[in-house]
């Protein structure tokens, strides 16, 4: 591969690790929010499907991106992404821990208690997230990789969609789990947000299965990459 070739494959891993850290982080801000999308009248354990987090809205981008970089750029470049996504939370918590102390000037558009109502909770639901997130990213990475050599680099549509489905599973059960633990969610809602949450990353999944065979068919005509080539950078 040519140098110039190198540099842009090594542009593109740059800002496709800053749409998963931005993802991810904004993901972690926003999530005492919640939304209603009911295409079906349906009812789990007396909540509505779906009645969701708006948290949960570029979550599913990370596993999308994970995926394309574990095909194209392989196991390790996507395990440093999901660890950069780990400094950059645990940094975005320091920052609303201090926020959270300073004090605000009688003049200022967001008071102190204005400013807790939205983010106190927020410390707490990046550690969850954080620890349920590093379990389901790496074993989404890791299953990936098991059935990338095991199919042969076949099967794109079977290992985006299975590695992708087990690991949301864990996740979505691991952190909601988590917040109830936490108290910042009852516990009647536990099996009506999971199978919320759990469903609505599946629907996600499957639905951006096409977008996975488009980048990866653009990368691999743009650096003439075989079936089980991978970039080196």
């Amino acid at each position: 591969m040519t140098e110039e070739k190198t540099e842009f494959a090594k542009k593109i891993y740059l800002y496709l690790a800053a749409l998963f850290i931005t993802s991810l982080v904004v993901s972690n801000l926003i999530f005492q929010k919640f939304f209603y999308w009911r295409p079906f009248q349906v009812s789990i354990f007396g909540n509505q499907l779906f009645e969701l987090s708006v948290g949960i809205l570029p979550y599913p981008i990370t596993f999308l991106i994970t995926d394309l970089i574990s095909e194209i750029y392989g196991k390790r470049k996507a395990n440093q992404v999901v660890i950069a996504g780990i400094f950059a939370s645990l940094f975005s918590m320091g920052i609303l821990l201090i926020a959270n102390i300073v004090p605000a000037l009688d003049n200022s558009p967001v008071d102190d208690a204005t400013f807790r109502n939205v983010f106190a909770f927020s410390p707490i639901a990046v550690l969850a997230s954080m620890m349920s997130y590093l379990c389901a990213q790496f074993i989404d990475i890791r299953l990936y990789h098991l059935w990338k050599n095991l199919t042969h680099g076949r099967m794109l549509w079977f290992r985006n969609n299975f590695s992708t489905f087990s690991s949301q599973f864990i996740d979505t059960f691991s952190v909601i789990s988590l917040l109830s633990l936490f108290g910042i969610l009852e516990w009647n809602l536990f099996w009506g947000l999971f199978l919320s949450g759990f469903l609505f990353k599946i629907l996600v999944a499957a639905l951006d299965t096409p977008l996975l065979y488009l980048f990866v068919f653009l990368f691999r005509k743009k650096f003439d990459l075989k079936i089980t080539d991978e970039l080196r950078i």
